[in-house]
Order: C-alpha cells, then sequence, then structure tokens
C-alpha cells in the first residue's frame, strides 16, 4: 500500500511561541508544517511549498496578513485560509471575509477547536480539488471572463480583446488587472500595489506600476490620454472603474 501524503499546512505567524506550537500539534495530528515569521517570507514560502492550508495572522511585519491574502488570492481561489488573529473586531472579521478567507479564529483561542476547524477546512478543500481538479491545477480565478466598455478580459487564456484586437497578457498584467477588478472603484495606492501585485521585491519601483497603467490605458482606452477606466488620483495612485 502507498505511504498517504502527508498535508502541507504553511504557518505565517511571528509570535514564535504561537507558531511553534501550533507547529508541534499540527504534526503530531499527522500533518507537514512550515512556519513564516513575517509576510513577505509568508508569500515566498507558499510560493515554493504550496501547501494544502494557510494559518494566517493578520498582525505582521513587513506586509499585513490582509495584503498577504489579496495577493495569494489573485493567484489561487482554493487554497482554504485560517486567519488567527488578535482583532477580534467585527469590521476586521468582515475585511478578512471579503478578502476570501475562508475561516477566522480570534485568540487566545483553543486548541481542540483549532485543530477541528483545520480539519474540516482540510476536508472541505479535497472534495473541491476532486470535483474540480482542473481549476485547482490552474489556480483558479472566480471570474473566467470580464468585459468593461468594448474590452474583454479572459483570464481562461490568458487574452483581452480590445480595440487593438486580441492581446496575449503577461502574468503580470493578469495579476494586477485582477487586483484592479476586486478592488473596482475603490483608490489604490502604488505602495499598496506594489505590496500585493509584486511582495513589495527590492527590485521593484512605483515606476514600475506608472509603467504598466500606460500599457493598459493603450489597451483599453479610446484616448490614452484622456482615461475613463484606469484614472490617475491626485499622483497617489490609480481608480479601476467603469
Amino acid at each position: 500500500m502507498d505511504k498517504e501524503i502527508k498535508k502541507k499546512i504553511l504557518i505565517i505567524e511571528d509570535d514564535p511561541h504561537i507558531a511553534e506550537g501550533l507547529q508541534l500539534n499540527l504534526t503530531l495530528q499527522g500533518y507537514e508544517v512550515f512556519i513564516a515569521s513575517d509576510g513577505l517570507d509568508g508569500l515566498r514560502q507558499w510560493k515554493s511549498i504550496r501547501p494544502d492550508l494557510i494559518v494566517l495572522d493578520i498582525m505582521l511585519p513587513g506586509m499585513n496578513g490582509l495584503h498577504v491574502l489579496q495577493s495569494i488570492r489573485l493567484d489561487d481561489e482554493w487554497i482554504p485560509v485560517l486567519i488567527l488573529s488578535a482583532k477580534a473586531a467585527a469590521d476586521d472579521k468582515i475585511a478578512g471575509l471579503s478578502y476570501g478567507v475562508d475561516d477566522y479564529l480570534s485568540k487566545p483561542f483553543h486548541l481542540e477547536e483549532f485543530l477541528l476547524r483545520v480539519k474540516r477546512l482540510l476536508s472541505r478543500a479535497s472534495r473541491q480539488i476532486n470535483g474540480n481538479e482542473q481549476e485547482r491545477e490552474n489556480g483558479s480565478f472566480l471570474m473566467s471572463q470580464y468585459e468593461f466598455g468594448d474590452n474583454r478580459i479572459d483570464f481562461a487564456n490568458g487574452t483581452s480583446h480590445c480595440k487593438s484586437g486580441e492581446i496575449q497578457l503577461t502574468e503580470q498584467e493578469i495579476k494586477l488587472l485582477k487586483l484592479f477588478i476586486t478592488n473596482k472603484g475603490k483608490l489604490l495606492s502604488r505602495n499598496k500595489l506594489l505590496e500585493i501585485g509584486w511582495g513589495y521585491s527590492r527590485n521593484t519601483t512605483t515606476r514600475t506600476v506608472d509603467n504598466f497603467i500606460v500599457r493598459f490605458r493603450k489597451y483599453f482606452e479610446d484616448n490614452p490620454k484622456k482615461p475613463i477606466y484606469f484614472k490617475s488620483h491626485r499622483a497617489v495612485g490609480y481608480i479601476f472603474d467603469h
């Protein structure tokens, strides 16, 4: 009989006592557990490990947990994420749910309850994967197509249909377009676009964001010099609306 493959869990938590305690107890349950102590390391490990579940704190150094969650959801709508946070106010929970968290547990918490929630999330995710294996492998974006004006973005094959004809979009263009669409009508600062879209790469500057906006205006605007979809806002950032 083949040896059962262990489920992989990534804990993104800056308190070493909490992280190590969770790691010990999850390991005793038969999981393979990894720890990241800040948001940026959490994103790096998520990309390299591709865990089956993420346990995520909100108040993290480097990049807060909600921005980590947003960045992950641009690539993967399926992976279950459990927020474990001392921020227990209703507004915090609503923010987490709006960004795509699957469950929210406030600190302090009961270990048994935490373990049961992890088990439930993994079980639910397994059923979804079995029914949607191809979508899970592709990362999935719940909206396969999006239209605005005379433009259509096809996320399934990474193309856009616009006034210039059909354009093959790059991976980063797709990621930024998803970010704008999921935040339609909201001002996104250049720093926030960098943090969520690129994970604050040291080699990336706010000028890079501007360059992508220039491309989007060229693709999608009738008059790139007078944009109606990708608008600048007082040199702070950009708003996508239609």
